[in-house]
């Protein structure tokens, strides 16, 4: 499993949407499209959208390996992907750098690839969203970043310039780190 964390703004889903095309042809590397209390057609990310009832009912019944809150909504990682791990796929989720010590708990070959911006990159995309007022967007930006668990794999991939670029750099992670995996 490789998780992808970094602050909102930092072009995640940006990064993993080109990652999935370039790798289209591995069958073996697996995008996974997490569960949000967020309504489908909200922009970002492709999601798969839930309501928060249904979020609450499919965490209490077992359906998600990972599950976590913030920003007032619910995400879930869904639990067969501990069953493709299993089969030898490499999944990429992206996830929470809150959740992390969960995800290492479920996943026992764990990566995490930290995708990072600067501070005005941050916030020109935060801007251009149009989710959030100037304040709230410095506020979220100024606020201090969770520690990562002590003992995970850490890579790092500055998005903070050409977004072509970066999405070449983390593919090539991707596949790297997949390939590792496969190695054993």
């Amino acid at each position: 499993m490789i998780v992808v964390v970094g602050p909102s703004g930092a072009g995640k889903d940006s990064l993993m949407e080109l990652a999935a095309t370039c790798l289209a042809r591995r069958s073996d590397i697996v995008f996974v499209r997490r569960m949000v209390t967020r309504a489908g057609d909200a922009g970002g990310e492709a999601h798969q959208p839930i309501s928060h009832d249904e979020f609450e009912a499919t965490a209490a019944a077992g359906g998600f390996a990972v599950s976590w809150r913030a920003h007032g909504h619910g995400y879930g990682i869904p639990a067969p992907t501990i069953e493709a791990i299993r089969a030898g796929r490499c999944l990429v989720a992206n996830g929470s750098r809150t959740a992390l010590a969960d995800f290492a708990a479920i996943y026992p070959t764990l990566a995490v690839i930290q995708v990072t911006a600067d501070r005005e990159c941050l916030i020109a995309r935060l801007t251009a969203r149009g989710r959030e007022t100037a304040a709230e967007i410095r506020a979220r930006v100024d606020r201090p970043k969770p520690s990562l668990p002590v003992g995970l794999t850490v890579y790092t991939v500055d998005n903070s310039g050409d977004l072509s670029e970066a999405g070449r750099r983390f593919a090539e992670l991707v596949e790297a780190i997949a390939d590792r995996h496969a190695r054993g």
